[in-house]
């Protein structure tokens, strides 16, 4: 390592494989503490040495089930303690993780089993369990299914006879450019599952180029005193990304689930806080909930993003700035009372809170990256940070906006493809260049600001002549949805929602202007709103009333993806989360969106969002998949006809309702 000030990234990519990461801290240190755990309501730490040890009996324990070099390893869990062992054992044997959340589907996990045919898998929960357990006779490759619930001792005793050297052997066999993970991104975006492979070079350049980045400011801090307690999904890029960062600048790791972060920090309290601009706009807005006084909460607030924003932090700014030092200290406890560094993984956290963020005490560094391009590809810098960017492109890459407004990458940690589909891994670039799918802003100095998504990666079309990107019928992730006219967004509770109504008069027809009936337009526009991956069924209702409305159902893992992405506890029913007002804000988006190819007359300006989906056992769904449109609006007879009261009574019917 040498000098303190010198930053380990340089050390990181030296490395022929993330096994190393483990092993060859243990070897510098072996009291280092890495790694901390929750044992009885408190925390643990672990050394460096005694968890390369716990490392290498998993390992053991996976050489000795069979796992072969190159051969993938199934991780279906939440992030837990054993997830962090059980993947670096998979990489200490040179095989390959494909982790996929807790909350995923059956279908998504059978998928991905199917994709990749692991020779074992580690799951947690006995509903997905049994289904991993169930697929070894339809894949002979399927050896062990291991469930994680029991921790990892049925694994590490079958390689108790073993040598160490087992491992070894097959860690120094590693090369940069092998496979380490298949990637499966849950997202809202796309239904389409396609396994994003990295390797270790790719994960491992990315982790130094972010930790040189932050190392200034890290190295202020005294040796072993840098700690992060980390609630992103670790099966998903940010989590992973961060992971492996957090390890290679020798920051203290303890994992939390999803959402459980702003519980937690008081115990733990982390000195460098890696989370999602959720987690910080959330906690600015339980403070500013919470103010006494309104007036003196937003003069606060002026008052520490001018002390950020300031080229010179003179006397009569710290002056001010210190008038509000006890209003400035609530929110540092928020978040644990000793973060020293803050990294906003994913960017999105808009300029005011960025700078508010960072005047009250907590730096706040922006990064933003993709799936295919290792999880970063720009970063703020510690001495060179713009408050609302996410910073400058990374050493070793390049950025080029298309004239359509995308950006692309290349260089660095850019992916080796998707798992067994050469055809989507090609249309992922163009001519070298990945396309990310979304469009970012970069100004003369070369900083970078994030503005929305375009549509899923992969999804790019070859037009002669031109570069396009294809046809994406669901509204850009990052766009805002149309406005709620009296101001008041939603509340809690399953919701009904008017959408604003700006539509086209007519329709484009594909190739001979046809005609079309007014139903074949409405099933258009439920087929249009089904193509979304959030929204499960819909059934608009016009039939005897003065206007369309609509009865929409979600689908449920990815119900509970939202939930997990957005930082909602784990406590929160189905019947919560469909009355989210983020969650009922993006589905009004999805309507408007739709209304767009629709006649003014038939655009739903009401929905109402259901916690469970139309099934075939409740009478509502025939067996071919289509709805019993009858039986469906006799059994919600009710809640459409508040659809209709909240036109009627608006703006005096209950709180769950909005109109405009």
């Amino acid at each position: 390592m040498g000098e303190a000030s010198v930053s380990p990234g340089g050390w990181a990519r030296r490395l022929s494989g993330l096994g190393d990461l483990v092993y060859g801290m243990a070897s510098d240190d072996a009291h280092a503490e890495v790694f901390s755990v929750m044992e009885r309501a408190s925390w643990t730490r672990v050394a460096a040495g005694a968890f390369a040890t716990e490392v290498t009996a998993a390992a053991k324990g996976l050489v000795a089930a069979g796992v072969g070099e190159g051969d993938r390893v199934l991780v279906v869990a939440s992030n837990h303690q054993e997830w962090v062992r059980i993947a670096f054992a998979v990489w200490s044997v040179r095989g390959v993780l494909v982790p996929l959340p807790a909350a995923a589907s059956v279908d998504r996990v059978v998928h991905a089993v199917r994709e990749t045919r692991p020779a074992a898998a580690v799951v947690q929960g006995e509903r997905l369990w049994r289904a991993v357990a169930g697929m070894q006779r339809e894949l002979p490759d399927l050896g062990r299914v291991w469930r994680l619930d029991d921790g990892l001792a049925e694994i590490t005793r079958l390689g108790e006879y073993m040598d160490a050297s087992s491992v070894r052997f097959r860690r120094d066999a590693t090369r940069p450019e092998d496979a380490a993970v298949v990637l499966y991104p849950m997202s809202t975006v796309s239904r389409r599952m396609r396994g994003v492979v990295l390797s270790h070079g790719a994960l491992l350049a990315s982790a130094a180029d972010v930790v040189d980045r932050m190392w200034p400011r890290l190295s202020e801090l005294a040796p072993g005193t840098a700690s992060c307690l980390l609630d992103l999904p670790l099966s998903q890029i940010q989590g992973l990304a961060a992971l492996v960062a957090c390890v290679v600048g020798r920051v203290r790791v303890g994992v939390a689930e999803p959402g459980r972060l702003l519980r937690l920090v008081e115990g733990f309290k982390p000195t460098v806080l890696v989370c999602s601009s959720g987690l910080l706009e959330r906690v600015f807005e339980g403070e500013r909930g919470s103010a006494q006084s309104t007036g003196t909460f937003n003069s606060a607030v002026d008052v520490a993003v001018e002390f950020d924003q300031a080229p010179r932090k003179g006397a009569w700014r710290r002056l001010s700035r210190s008038m509000y030092d006890r209003q400035f200290a609530k929110v540092r406890e928020l978040l644990g009372g000793r973060v020293h560094l803050a990294v906003c993984w994913g960017g999105g956290l808009p300029e005011r809170l960025d700078a508010f963020f960072s005047g009250v005490g907590v730096p706040v560094m922006q990064v933003f990256g993709t799936a295919e391009a290792a999880g970063v590809f720009t970063a703020n810098a510690v001495g060179d940070r713009v408050a609302g960017s996410v910073g400058r492109v990374l050493e070793g890459r390049e950025v080029w906006v298309s004239r359509e407004g995308e950006a692309h990458v290349r260089g660095g940690g850019v992916f080796s493809g998707y798992w067994g589909d050469g055809e989507a891994s090609q249309g992922a670039f163009r001519e070298g260049w990945l396309a990310t799918g979304f469009a970012l802003d970069v100004d003369g100095g070369g900083v970078v600001r994030l503005r929305r998504r375009l549509r899923p990666q992969a999804s790019v079309v070859e037009v002669p002549g031109r570069f396009v990107p294809a046809a994406v019928e669901s509204v850009p992730v990052a766009a805002g949805p149309a406005p709620v006219a009296d101001g008041s967004g939603v509340s809690t509770g399953e919701l009904a929602v008017v959408a604003p109504v700006e539509v086209e008069e007519t329709v484009e027809a594909v190739e001979e202007p046809v005609e079309l009936s007014d139903m074949e337009l409405v099933a258009g526009f439920e087929s249009r709103l089904r193509a979304h991956p959030l929204i499960s069924q819909v059934l608009v209702i016009m039939e005897g009333r003065p206007f369309a409305s609509a009865l929409i159902t979600l689908v449920r893992d990815q119900l509970e993806y939202w939930r997990l992405v957005n930082g909602r506890p784990l406590s929160m029913a189905p019947e919560e989360i469909v009355g989210d007002r983020d969650l009922l804000r993006e589905v009004q988006g999805l309507v408007y969106e739709a209304n767009r190819g629709v006649p003014r007359h038939l655009a739903v300006r009401s929905f109402h969002v259901l916690a469970e989906e139309f099934t075939v056992q409740s009478g509502l769904v025939m067996p071919s998949g289509e709805l019993r449109r009858e039986a469906v609006l006799r059994a919600f007879s009710e809640e459409i006809d508040g659809l209709y009261r909240v036109r009627r009574d608006a703006p005096h019917d209950d709180e769950s309702r909005s109109s405009f």
